[in-house]
């Protein structure tokens, strides 16, 4: 009795979490970037280049060959594996703040409040600098390095910090926080909802969730951030995308972009990008809480309540 009172007490540590959120952010990233690049060229698309999904899919594919849609590859995979890793952590670290000191339970708007944290801090410290990189590499056509202004990952950031000074990596930062720390907040609070729903999974109780249960839990928690966030991630991708070198931009901050998309575009231009989107980050989830959800599990089994193998 004594020993079930003490594993209970007993929590997965912040670090653990980290651990597994790396794993699955190393993952997701090579399943799912293709998707990512179709995302990313339909935001910037203002000429109507591209029909939709498909249509952008094969005419990079046709015009610059596969290994276009894997453009950007090294920045997005550095970029999830420390993102999660700093989410799940952070988190974790935030979660176990706002329990309740009598009862060490957390409550639906603490564990929101420490999503919403997380994900500022992620959007900050890692995302905003990886994503104007990111984005810089995925927006340029062609495969010939001559004729690209940016010939890698690390000369992108160089490039950028020579034109445009260090605040240029962060170009896009107030958009990301309100996405990243809205995205959290509600997945984190979802993921924990659907486990208890769908699976009678809690928190702690040592129960392990198969690799299919953990991607339909995380799947469903993915899919409400990037309806609620998509002029966030639009703006974000539009102050990103400019460059300041020339001295004048189109956009002059996170309101003027979401003012002049609406006036010169119309109201859904500011969700354009939406289905690339919800094709990749819900099944993105999913695969990042199949790998996690087995590091911690098992951790939680193994040293906690001290399941034999």
């Amino acid at each position: 009795m004594a020993g079930k009172t003490e594993s209970s007490k007993k929590s997965i540590p912040p670090y653990m979490k980290a651990v597994s959120g790396s794993f699955g952010g190393i993952v997701e990233a090579c399943c799912l970037q293709p998707i990512d690049v179709i995302k990313t060229r339909l935001q910037l698309d203002r000429s109507g280049s591209y029909r939709g999904i498909a249509h952008c899919g094969t005419t990079i594919v046709r015009t610059e060959g596969v290994r276009a849609l894997w453009k950007g590859l090294t920045p997005f995979a550095t970029h999830l594996t420390l993102k999660y890793t700093l989410r799940m952590g952070s988190n974790s670290v935030l979660q176990s703040a706002f329990k309740d000191s009598q009862t060490g339970n957390l409550s639906n708007r603490g564990r929101m409040m420490a999503g919403f944290g997380a994900g500022v801090l992620e959007a900050l410290a890692i995302v905003t600098p990886f994503e104007v990189v990111k984005i810089r590499l995925q927006q340029q056509r062609g495969l010939s390095p001559e004729l690209l202004k940016y010939k890698g990952p690390l000369h992108c950031a160089h490039t950028i910090i020579r034109e445009e000074g260090i605040l240029g990596l962060w170009a896009g930062a107030a958009p990301t926080m309100m996405r990243n720390g809205t995205n959290q907040a509600a997945m984190f609070t979802a993921k924990n909802a659907f486990d208890t729903i769908l699976w009678s999974k809690h928190e702690g109780d040592g129960k392990m969730l198969q690799p299919w249960q953990s991607m339909i839990s995380g799947f469903l928690a993915g899919t409400a951030g990037p309806i609620c966030t998509g002029p966030f991630d639009v703006v974000k991708t539009r102050l990103m995308a400019q460059s300041r070198s020339g001295g004048e931009v189109k956009y002059r901050g996170m309101f003027h972009a979401i003012r002049t998309i609406y006036i010169e575009e119309g109201l859904f231009s500011l969700w354009k990008g939406l289905l690339p989107r919800l094709m990749r980050i819900p099944p993105g989830q999913a695969i990042m809480w199949a790998v996690a959800d087995q590091i911690t599990g098992f951790y939680e089994r193994t040293y906690i309540h001290n399941v034999p193998l």
